[in-house]
């Protein structure tokens, strides 16, 4: 992405190429998952891992009829910006920009809205999805919709302690890291606008502020850290550092 530059949008604008509808290309999981401790309709979740075999979306299940439609997936108004879009069109977005897919996406948006007291309504989610996201075509599981949530937090996690490492062990300098904070700032303000979110120019301005502020307040507390004692952070034993 060129500097200053935000993503284009028309990467993940529709596009009457006569893909929509396209399977992921890493559906959804199998069917017997772990419990990742989060209480959902279908039971016990998945553990999702990179590389592992996804279960198929259900097959040969068609849109609900509108009758059947639950009130609040009938109002749901996210994801309009690419109403008729590709999966391939948003997929390839994310994959040149993101280590998550358009499937991880979608559904992690869902499962963070469709969350009740006792848990995520992944059986809703699954059997509604096409009627949710406009990309999605096909209907999925609840182990299916559980899977690419629990994918996309291991992914968020992986990539936030890849960065964060980067970010301390003195590789970038404050300048590098600048320019790294404000693409990934401009690729995640794209992805919430095309979601729906508005963003008011001066909440944009604060919000980077706000983490060109923590960065500076990363490298500051990394220097230090890089002087100080070094503990495994899993154990707490003191390495043997040589002098």
């Amino acid at each position: 992405m060129t500097e200053g530059a935000p993503p284009d949008e028309t990467d993940v604008e529709a596009a009457d190429d006569g893909s929509a509808g396209h399977q992921p290309d890493d559906p959804a999981a199998a069917d017997d998952g772990a419990d990742d401790g989060e209480t959902t309709e279908s039971g016990p979740a998945d553990s999702a891992t990179e590389g592992t075999a996804p279960a198929e979306p259900t097959s040969g299940t068609a849109v609900s009829e509108a009758s059947d439609v639950p009130s609040d997936v009938q109002k749901y108004d996210r994801f309009k910006k690419i109403e008729g879009g590709t999966y391939d069109r948003a997929n390839d977005f994310l994959r040149d920009r993101t280590y998550i897919t358009a499937r991880e996406w979608a559904i992690a948006r869902l499962c963070a809205d469709f969350r009740t007291e006792t848990g995520v309504e992944m059986t809703k989610i699954g059997e509604n999805l096409p009627e949710l996201v406009p990309f999605m075509t096909d209907t999925y599981t609840p182990q299916a919709v559980n899977q690419a949530r629990a994918a996309f937090e291991d992914k968020v996690r992986k990539a936030g302690a890849t960065f964060l490492y980067g970010a301390m062990c003195d590789f970038f300098t404050a300048e590098d890291l600048d320019d790294v904070m404000y693409e990934a700032t401009e690729v995640a303000k794209f992805l919430l606008e095309v979601e729906g979110v508005d963003l008011a120019v001066e909440d944009e301005m604060e919000a980077e502020d706000r983490i060109s502020s923590v960065m500076r307040e990363v490298r500051e507390q990394s220097a230090a850290l890089r002087h100080d004692e070094v503990c495994c952070p899993e154990c707490g034993n003191e390495f043997q550092v040589d002098e």
